[in-house]
């Protein structure tokens, strides 16, 4: 699989993102899971301290134990663990950061993100403290999650001399283009990687979901039809989109990869996985070059 660069660290195209482990999936689920993306050649596992209720990173230590060195291991801090567990508060920095690793069993972070902007405390108090883990050598890179351009910026005038974010990943698909009002264009002046998460649009962008067609019993998005992005326009949408790839010889997942990957910024691609097949379809999907043709055509289709 080809890699790309966050900071220092070479990362597949596809990453995968722990967010079921400890919810959907049980211990032994996720190391299958785990297993079979470092098999196809997924690198970058994202994690964060709050998924399942801090077992994510429990069930993914345990998986990646005798393989630490096949990966580059990515989480993040900030969000609520509990009333007393939450924000960006340097105190409670140094503390999440030795939290996540007893529960990773891993002496150092790849990648630790902020998971949310803390308007409570400056950006400037929470920088100085994560450039503190990194000097310790329990952090290699840092990164942030759901900034805006204003906030990003903000953050690059606050790191001085010391670490500064390397990565801002933020939701962004073919059905959700809000960095496209500015973020995209930040990152490229900053230099910054842009790591999209929701790539598949909560699996409407998988193709398993169709106009006019009932919703598959037991799926995400069963008895949503209306809410959130399940909306008659969307499916519209992904209607058009499927129509295009499928005249090319693609899978719609194929597109919603591989339209992402075609931007220089983006690094790689985290996609949740619930078995090994879904792991190895998405690890697989990441190929097509799309011509300036391709891309033109689509920047059509979304335009309407």
């Amino acid at each position: 699989m080809d890699t790309r660069r966050i900071g220092s660290l070479d990362v597949s195209v596809v990453g995968l993102g722990c967010n079921n482990f400890g919810k959907r999936l049980d211990a032994a689920a996720t190391a299958r899971v785990v297993h079979a993306a470092l098999d196809s050649g997924v690198n970058f596992l994202d994690t964060a301290d709050i998924y399942g209720g801090t077992a994510s990173e429990e069930f993914l230590g345990r998986a990646i134990s005798g393989r630490r060195g096949d990966v580059v291991l990515a989480t993040k801090f900030g969000m609520a663990v509990d009333e007393r567990r939450r924000g960006a508060h340097p105190d409670y920095v140094r503390q999440a950061v030795k939290d996540s690793l007893r529960r990773l069993d891993t002496d150092y972070i790849d990648l630790y993100q902020l998971h949310a902007p803390d308007a409570d405390v400056p950006i400037a108090d929470t920088l100085g403290a994560l450039d503190e883990l990194v000097r310790a050598g329990l952090v290699r890179e840092i990164g942030c999650s759901n900034f805006n351009v204003e906030q990003l910026r903000e953050a690059e005038k606050a790191a001085g001399d010391g670490a500064r974010f390397v990565s801002v990943q933020n939701e962004y698909s073919l059905l959700h283009r809000d960095p496209e009002g500015g973020v995209l264009a930040e990152c490229e002046r900053a230099g910054l990687a842009l790591l999209p998460y929701y790539p598949l649009a909560s699996g409407l962008l998988t193709g398993k979901y169709r106009k006019g067609a009932p919703v598959p019993a037991g799926s995400r998005l069963e008895g949503r039809q209306g809410s959130g992005p399940f909306t008659d326009e969307n499916l519209e949408l992904v209607e058009r989109l499927l129509a295009f790839a499928t005249s090319r010889g693609h899978t719609l997942l194929e597109l919603a990869f591989s339209w992402l990957l075609a931007k220089g910024v983006v690094a790689s691609v985290i996609a949740g996985a619930t078995s090994e097949e879904q792991v190895r379809v998405n690890a697989s999907a990441a190929g097509w070059r799309l011509t300036d043709d391709e891309l033109a055509e689509v920047g059509a289709i979304l335009a309407g």
